[in-house]
């Protein structure tokens, strides 16, 4: 066990790369402004021109082995994250309380901002889930939650980043645990393989916000009547507070209309 572990903790947070990791804006593939206005500009006009317009049928046989790989990709990558931004946090960080409030002007460097950087990315990866959604014709999944989750979390993402925002690190490990959950289901659905739990991914989800509201209490604690000197990124994290507390929002509005029409059609 004791081997393992370290095998995980050299490749997970003492890698080299990992370990010299700078955030550096304009430097890092991905990392400036410019980028991320394009990119969630672009995603947002696509998805809005290909649903308005014709596009010739594809064959499932073609691609449900697309989905199911961008499915398992995405299931592995997310594990990847949750166990290396842990372990990140427990065997690199000074303190354990710097997961909830960074000391002001940390610069973004080492483990914790590299698995962050990697989360970023793979947000980018996942908008490959609308352009599956819309060859599949499955126009039902294609909602306004779905968009405006996809678009704005690489906001949220790059403002962990640019700002250094505390209280990244439990936010990525809840969500990337999450996504284990949810990929994992979509997965198996690739194959025809419909599980009793997809419930569960909306709950999870749920559950997930208002977790990060109930840290948030004691990451406000800290920058207002703790030391005095404040957490690193609070305005990055105010955006982040309102962007999860619409995302609840939205879920919560979901999850009441999706299964208060299965109840009904069970009913009758």
């Amino acid at each position: 066990m004791n081997q393992i572990l370290s095998v995980l903790r050299y490749w997970l947070v003492n890698h080299p790369i990992i370990l010299n990791f700078e955030w550096i804006q304009g430097q890092i593939f991905a990392s400036t402004p410019l980028f991320l206005i394009l990119t969630v500009f672009s995603y947002v006009f696509l998805t809005f021109l290909l649903s308005h317009i014709p596009i010739p049928s594809i064959s499932p046989h073609f691609l449900k082995p697309i989905s199911a790989l961008h499915n398992f990709v995405l299931l592995i990558l997310s594990f990847i994250m949750a166990l290396g931004c842990t372990l990140s946090s427990i065997y690199h960080v000074p303190h354990l309380h710097w997961i909830i409030c960074f000391p002001p002007r940390i610069p973004p460097v080492g483990p914790l901002f590299f698995w962050a950087y990697v989360f970023y990315l793979s947000k980018i990866l996942e908008l490959i889930d609308t352009l599956l959604i819309i060859l599949t014709g499955s126009f039902q999944r294609l909602t306004f939650l779905h968009v405006y989750h996809h678009s704005t979390v690489l906001i949220m993402c790059y403002l962990w980043l640019h700002t250094s925002q505390s209280l990244f690190p439990i936010a990525l490990v809840t969500n990337a645990t999450v996504h284990v959950i949810m990929y994992g289901y979509y997965f198996l659905c690739t194959f025809g393989i419909r599980p009793k739990w997809k419930r569960l991914v909306t709950d999870c989800q749920i559950l997930q916000f208002v977790f990060s509201f109930v840290v948030s209490g004691q990451m406000l604690y800290e920058h207002f009547g703790g030391s005095g000197a404040g957490c690193s990124g609070f305005w990055g994290w105010c955006f982040n507070a309102a962007f999860n507390g619409s995302l609840l929002a939205l879920f919560i509005n979901f999850h009441l209309k999706s299964y208060a029409a299965n109840r009904k059609k069970k009913r009758i």
